[in-house]
């Protein structure tokens, strides 16, 4: 029988749909301009009630983390630290299913972050809009607040988050080679490149379909795709690979890579590419989905 006190949270992967990079701050990081969209394929959270605090990575890219020290997760660092701030003990078993490569550019970390502050808030049983909760996040990231509402599309811009309208749901591919690129390297060699920086570019209207939104994105880039390509050419590969499977509308590296997606009209075609593309590179990790659709409910 189903443990009545378990406690399940969707952690989806977040896609950067574009990524302008606008500016330099004098800390030396960079201000984005990026349009976000959360898809239907990613991690999960489970919270049990527990005598004492553990967390355990179980799933299909669990090895990656094995070495990791527990403590080092970004889901504990986001859980000790809304503890901390509702003065509570961490009195909970965490389990996160891995599903999502690590090191992606599709923010895997940061959506399990925000999954585990999801999940402690329904133990606790605290309002969904508590400031501690955005508190907590804000401590480890711009991403973790950007997944805390899966929801809905954001802007992700040098002053934060802006809602953005609602996209139209499209069906999608994802594909990494099975390998990790750390972001601040991708950063480092765009420096390399120059810091040619692009203007703030929101859409100028709601797409009205599937097509309408890919021509908007043609409009646009990610600017961290070239750099990304010059650390790790099966990049361009993939996107190549994307690009030319029937009825792909659009294919773009999301983030600092290397994970890569294409947006297709429907999803028998997304189905029939994700396909194709296994059959073909079968050391690559490719998963059909869907974006822009409210988050999956877990029931629990």
């Amino acid at each position: 029988m189903k443990d009545a006190q378990t406690i399940r949270e969707f952690a989806p992967a977040k896609l950067n749909l574009y990524l302008h990079v606008t500016g330099r701050r004098g800390d030396g990081y960079h201000d984005l301009d990026s349009l976000v969209a959360f898809a239907s394929v990613g991690d999960e959270i489970i919270l049990k009630p527990a005598s004492a605090f553990s967390f355990a990575v179980i799933g299909p890219q669990a090895a990656a983390l094995a070495h990791e020290d527990v403590e080092g997760n970004l889901a504990v660092k986001a859980a000790r630290s809304l503890a901390a701030l509702v003065g509570r003990d961490l009195d909970v078993a965490l389990t996160l299913t891995k599903n999502l490569p690590v090191a992606s550019g599709i923010g895997g970390g940061s959506s399990d972050a925000a999954a585990a502050l999801r999940a402690l808030a329904r133990y606790w049983q605290l309002p969904p809009d508590d400031p501690r909760i955005e508190k907590a996040a804000a401590l480890h990231g711009q991403d973790v607040p950007v997944c805390l509402n899966t929801d809905n599309n954001v802007y992700m811009t040098a002053s934060g988050t802006m809602p953005a309208p609602r996209l139209p749901r499209a069906d999608i591919v994802l594909v990494n080679p099975n390998k990790g690129l750390p972001t601040p390297a991708v950063y480092q060699e765009y420096r390399r490149g120059g810091d040619a920086f692009s203007p703030l570019s929101h859409l100028s209207s709601t797409p009205a379909g599937v097509p309408e939104l890919a021509d908007a994105l043609k409009l646009r880039s990610n600017d961290l795709y070239a750099p990304a390509c010059r650390l790790m050419p099966e990049i361009g590969d993939i996107v190549t690979a994307i690009a030319a499977t029937p009825g792909c509308l659009l294919a773009r590296m999301s983030g600092s890579g290397a994970t890569c997606f294409g947006i297709y009209a429907d999803a028998a075609s997304a189905g029939a590419a994700a396909a194709q593309l296994r059959a073909a590179n079968p050391d690559w990790w490719c998963e059909a989905g869907i974006v822009n659709e409210a988050a999956p409910i877990v029931a629990g």
